[in-house]
């Protein structure tokens, strides 16, 4: 009976060192948990220099509208215009210049190219006065460039050639690539039965020059006149007049 009360007594000595060794170990734990940083609490890392972040998407910008494309005016174009000053088929010489003005805006598709008021020049290119006793006058003009916002464009029309034929007869035709190159485009005979033939186009040039009592033609300052282009040309989006400057 001692004896098992001796193993018994052994026994709780023993568990009770067991106990308190165990406890020591399990603070130190906790204490060790305890010093170890929470990750839910912890700032979020700033972010380090070259490191690359996911960019939000750039709003997307619509194309540029196209830019201004030159205006062609074709073969045939008719340009109205009224001379700046006088020719006459007595005191003018070949090559000799004149200067005239658009009468009416120039117009291709809908656009208009020039302003009524826009300048343009030409020459004589041929001026025969009539003869003392027989043989009538000669009066040739032709356009030879347009001024459009600064820009001198060179151009070629049909010849409005002018002829008269006897006292107080005259004829007007458009001959094409000069005079007596090409074909007729359209006549006038001033007086009588004659005003019934052909038509020039525009009208304007086929009651522009008028035979004087000696057969000469004389076209003063702001007579119209009309003529078509003989070659197409070729106008840049700045130079045109519907172009913002």
């Amino acid at each position: 009976m001692q004896i098992k009360n001796v193993v018994l007594a052994l026994t709780l000595v023993g568990c009770s060192l067991v106990a308190c060794k165990k406890a020591p170990d399990n603070a130190k734990s906790q204490t060790a948990d305890a010093t170890q940083p929470n990750p839910s609490t912890q700032p979020s890392p700033s972010p380090q220099p070259g490191s690359t972040t996911a960019a939000a998407p750039a709003p997307e910008v619509p194309p540029p509208p196209p830019p201004p494309q030159p205006v062609v005016i074709p073969v045939g174009t008719t340009l109205d215009v009224r001379l700046g000053n006088g020719v006459s088929s007595k005191n003018n010489s070949p090559g000799d210049p004149f200067d005239a003005t658009l009468a009416a805006p120039l117009v291709v598709d809908g656009k208009t190219i020039a302003p009524d008021g826009t300048r343009v020049s030409g020459t004589v290119t041929d001026a025969q006065k009539a003869g003392r006793f027989k043989g009538g006058a000669t009066l040739d003009l032709a356009l030879r460039s347009i001024t459009l916002k600064g820009t001198v464009y060179h151009i070629s029309t049909m010849t409005m050639n002018q002829t008269s034929k006897g006292k107080g007869k005259r004829t007007t035709a458009m001959i094409a690539g000069g005079a007596g190159g090409g074909a007729a485009i359209g006549a006038i005979a001033g007086g009588g039965k004659g005003a019934a033939i052909g038509a020039l186009v525009g009208g304007a040039a086929g009651t522009a020059g008028a035979a004087t009592g000696n057969r000469d033609i004389s076209m003063p300052p702001e007579t119209p006149a009309s003529f078509q282009l003989s070659k197409a040309v070729t106008i840049q989006p700045e130079s045109i007049a519907d172009s913002q400057p």
